[in-house]
């Protein structure tokens, strides 16, 4: 397509709701526009962008063995009251009633639903280690939705959930998915350190996040979680043993990540 019929709308000056520098730039620069607090539409050159990231990770995860699967957003209360985080997910979980004033939710997250896809499915030991990803929409009712595409209501999320036969086995496969999740970085030219995460109430036992820096940023000495972006948020792989729920994640190897 000629760059004359491209649908690029720029912004001349800076948006009043934008602080952060790259969440200025995407705006400014025709990516993405906000159709509420922690709501946005991704342009045709956002969109761009986000399909490219998509198969770079789906390469990856796909080389790895892992299989992509979706799963729905509109999802019953049951699965979260048996695990417990009906009640834990607070307000920030989006509630809904149907017409027959059936409790259902919007999907904060799917160790739930994919536990329950396996302990259904899987029949045997010999079965495992099985390796599921999903990259789809997830919705969390933020208090304070900020930074743009890093902390939003609606948010596109990259999971991947492992289930094994034993902890030692469970071990190998978070560390197979830690080295797939750098190669992953590496292609999309990501300067990042590996920090310890906020378990919050997702209910495991251990989580790293990947951090990266934006190019007008530096690295804090206690680098946050990563945020929740459309374009760019992978999420630490799940692993569990059957038949238990897969809400547990084993602890990472303590060697530090080198600086670069």
């Amino acid at each position: 397509m000629r760059y004359s019929r491209a649908f690029i709308p720029t912004l001349k000056d800076d948006p009043k709701d934008a602080t952060m520098p790259s969440h200025k730039l995407m705006l400014r620069a025709g990516y993405a526009r906000m159709v509420g607090a922690g709501i946005y539409e991704l342009l045709p050159l956002g969109t761009r962008v986000l399909h490219k990231i998509e198969k770079i990770i789906r390469d990856e995860m796909d080389g790895a063995g892992a299989q992509e699967l979706l799963m729905p957003t509109f999802l019953p209360s049951e699965y979260f009251k048996e695990s417990g985080r009906w009640d834990v997910y607070g307000p920030t979980l989006l509630r809904i009633k149907d017409r027959k004033g059936g409790e259902y939710h919007l999907a904060p997250t799917h160790e739930e639903i994919v536990t329950d896809i396996v302990r259904r499915e899987i029949k045997s030991y010999r079965q495992l280690p099985l390796n599921l990803y999903q990259i789809q929409l997830k919705y969390r009712d933020e208090p304070r939705p900020r930074a743009g595409l890093l902390r939003c209501r609606e948010f596109i999320m990259k999971d991947a959930y492992s289930f094994d036969v034993s902890e030692e086995a469970a071990l190998e496969s978070y560390a197979h998915m830690r080295e797939t999740y750098h190669r992953i970085f590496k292609r999309l030219g990501l300067e990042y350190r590996v920090v310890e995460a906020d378990i919050g109430s997702s209910r495991q036992t251990a989580e790293q996040s990947a951090a990266s820096r934006a190019p007008s940023s530096k690295f804090s000495r206690r680098p946050a979680k990563i945020g929740s972006s459309p374009a760019a948020r992978a999420t630490t792989p799940r692993t569990s043993r059957l038949p238990r729920q897969a809400e547990r994640h084993l602890p990472p190897p303590k060697r530090p990540m080198p600086r670069r």
